[in-house]
């Protein structure tokens, strides 16, 4: 076919890949016009036509009204600007449904209940401001008051702040509910203010760094790697060089011997939690950092090991 030849409805519906009834409808709305008419009053259509209508074809796939592509098509609105205000919108459209499939997801996999479901729609809707203040609210139950006189508290604070981003992966969305449900547990809040209260008794008597974790991870962890039964007499001897440098760690702690190791057992139990850890690993995909170090095993096998030494010299009804 040649520049001037006309066509027909059906030919435009050929060519371009749309039903002769959506060609007719775009004919009436004066989105095509015809160029002219055959004697039987049948509608013809120039090239150009076809080139329009490809035009329209797209716009509408990409989301876009009829209005706007009124304007497109009169020149009344540029295309790029058109485009560009368009893909804003559809960015919000995704964020929703991404927020959406995370909710559903997280449901899914738990098995939530309605009264959990209507939670985790929730947390997860929370505005930046709200999130803020939760995490806040959450870190000063859990470490003090944060305008008191705490040295490294903000520095604590920032670490332990989830930052979700403007435009989070599905798993960010769901780490992040499930962090904010941890925030919110009482008991997981009482477990880390024993463990703040802990390492602040060390630190008003002056201990140098390392801390306890360092030091479980320094012992435990050689032995861990090596396989050693914690019941075995090798972990016997580590358990009590543990308790020796522990005593220094707990200068500010009456008691020695059974009340010692009573006292570490339980700080390598708190320590254990698996709350704590997956608190950590949580707070890693919402920020998008590298996934922290496990120290599960090492801590499970130091209380193993501390535990049995407790059996053998008593512990006052802490083992």
């Amino acid at each position: 076919m040649n520049g001037d030849a006309l066509h027909t409805i059906g030919e435009l519906a050929r060519r371009t890949g749309l039903t002769v009834k959506t060609v007719r409808f775009y004919s009436d709305q004066g989105i095509v016009s015809p160029a002219d008419r055959n004697p039987a009053g049948h509608r013809r259509y120039g090239a150009d036509a076809v080139a329009r209508l490809e035009l329209v074809r797209s716009l509408r796939e990409l989301g876009l009204g009829l209005p706007a592509i009124r304007q497109v098509l009169a020149r009344e609105l540029a295309l790029p600007e058109l485009a560009a205000s368009h893909a804003e919108v559809l960015d919000v459209q995704i964020r929703v449904l991404r927020l959406r499939r995370a909710v559903l997801r997280a449901v899914a996999r738990r098995g939530s209940t309605p009264e959990e479901l209507t939670l985790v729609h929730q947390l997860a809707r929370l505005s930046e401001d709200e999130r803020r203040r939760l995490i806040g609210e959450f870190l000063a139950d859990a470490f003090g008051d944060p305008d008191a006189d705490r040295p490294g508290f903000a520095g604590v604070a920032r670490s332990m702040t989830p930052e979700l981003p403007d435009d989070p992966e599905p798993e960010q969305v769901e780490a992040w509910v499930e962090l904010a449900e941890l925030a919110l547990d009482p008991d997981f809040r009482e477990l880390l203010r024993g463990l703040v209260a802990d390492e602040a008794a060390e630190a008003e008597v002056g201990l140098p760094r390392p801390g306890l974790a360092a030091v479980v991870r320094e012992l435990a962890g050689p032995a861990v790697v090596a396989g050693v039964d914690p019941g075995s007499a090798e972990a016997a001897r580590v358990a009590g060089v543990l308790v020796e440098r522990y005593r220094g760690l707990a200068r500010a702690v009456e008691g020695d011997g059974p009340a010692l190791r009573g006292r570490l057992l339980d700080r390598l139990t708190a320590m254990a939690d698996p709350r704590r850890e997956r608190y950590l690993a949580l707070l890693a995909v919402v920020n998008g950092w590298a996934a922290p170090e496990s120290l599960a095993p090492v801590l499970d096998w130091a209380a193993r090991a501390v535990a049995g030494g407790c059996a053998a010299g008593g512990c006052q009804g802490r083992c």
